[in-house]
């Protein structure tokens, strides 16, 4: 793997990014590994902690990926964003619990990520948001999964301003468990749930995950018409000057 660090450590999966020069931006070859990690978990594992080195999370789409897909035809962005959406769901079907552990921001993409785990603990002091509206895109790869952890209320307001929000109001939505003070009080609980799953039957577990899922939506259900929106939204003209404008560091002309 070159940008994941993977750590098995008594039968729990600890599965790091590692871009922390770009805030952990996703690329293909991240999306890819990710996407391989997630579907080939072990018998052995009981669970899977996701985190990411440094001060972010993840800061969604990296730049030089984002320089690439503007010249992108619809058709390469749709391919593009099912690989993405693919990803997400791995994370979300994953057969064993997933953990994240929020260690900074998240933004676009990398709410997406926090959305897909099954407990999600960060810190208050982080910045999240959908901020693609910014660009004039929409967050339709990773939307399945965002509306059913915070809710169509929720999705309204930060999808459509594409406002940041920080820890303490992503714990008040839902998309985060819990929000603490700093990094080593999140460190203290997450020890703490870990050893939960250390201690509790493995086939209990992932029944019990199954069950959760078969109570909610088939997520797998949406795939082929987000990633339809969000294609088209990257080559419309909109998307093409939010995206340019950003690439060029200057305001977007949407009028």
């Amino acid at each position: 793997m070159k940008y994941l660090l993977l750590k098995e450590d008594d039968n729990i999966l600890w599965v790091t990014m590692n871009r922390e020069e770009v805030h952990n931006a996703f690329n293909a070859l991240l999306i890819d590994e990710l996407l391989e990690v997630f579907t080939s978990i072990s018998d052995n594992i009981k669970a899977v902690v996701l985190t990411a080195k440094g001060r972010s999370f993840s800061a969604g789409a990296d730049l030089n990926w984002m320089k690439e897909m503007i010249n992108y035809s619809e058709e390469q962005n749709k391919k593009d964003s099912l690989k993405l959406f693919d990803m997400v769901y791995a994370i979300k079907s994953c057969p064993v619990p997933v953990i994240g552990r929020i260690n900074g921001s998240a933004l676009g993409g990398g709410a997406g990520l926090v959305s897909a785990c099954d407990i999600s603990l960060g810190i208050k002091k982080a910045k999240f948001g959908f901020t693609e509206v910014k660009l004039g895109l929409l967050p339709a790869a990773i939307s399945p999964f965002v509306n059913s952890k915070i809710g169509a209320t929720e999705c309204s307001r930060y999808f459509l301003t594409g406002e940041r929000f920080d820890g303490s109001s992503a714990k008040t939505m839902g998309l985060l468990s819990e929000a603490y003070d700093s990094v080593e009080e999140l460190d203290q609980e997450l020890l703490k749930i870990v050893d939960h799953f250390k201690q509790n039957a493995p086939n209990a577990m992932k029944n019990s995950k199954a069950l959760i899922a078969h109570l909610n939506e088939n997520f797998y259900q949406h795939r082929d018409h987000v990633a339809n929106a969000i294609a088209k939204a990257r080559v419309s003209k909109e998307g093409q000057e939010g995206l340019g404008a950003f690439l060029q560091k200057r305001p977007a002309n949407f009028s």
